[in-house]
């Protein structure tokens, strides 16, 4: 450890005391279940993911229209052209969407990968996997990453 990074941790350390406080948690204060605790933490993913700090702030629009020259019908558009920085409110939402199903998709790889799980509990978490493993591998095949 680099000598003034140890000096710095311990100067002002030597002679600040932290303040002696006996705080209680309420006694009908229960802790929540994993499942609950998974919940949060992956919608909190999501909302940062998406961008709704973004969308709250700048309020763009939810989906943005464009006229085709030839036909003069109005077509929906999702992805904002133009700005690199700027995006419609579903284009977050869906990848937001895109990038939480990727972090599923890890979580199942990971509890189908489980030595301690049953033959039958491996396949439910993997049977998933395989449909979207060929699928992928067919884009690649093909030439397409997209």
């Amino acid at each position: 450890m680099d000598p003034f990074c140890a000096i710095l941790s311990v100067v002002p350390y030597g002679f600040l005391r932290p303040p002696r406080t006996r705080l209680k948690l309420p006694s009908n204060l229960a802790l929540p279940s994993p499942l609950t605790v998974l919940f949060l933490v992956i919608f909190t993913y999501f909302c940062v993911v998406s961008g709704l700090v973004y969308d709250v702030i700048v309020e763009p629009p939810g989906i943005g229209s464009t006229q085709d020259p030839s036909t003069g019908t109005v077509r929906p558009v999702v992805f904002l052209p133009g700005r690199v920085n700027g995006q419609y409110i579903i284009e977050g939402l869906s990848s937001g969407s895109m990038f939480v199903l990727g972090g599923l998709g890890i979580i199942f790889m990971d509890l189908a990968l489980d030595r301690n799980r049953a033959y039958s509990g491996k396949l439910l978490f993997g049977f998933p996997l395989i449909p979207n493993m060929r699928q992928r591998q067919a884009q690649i095949v093909k030439g397409g990453y997209g």
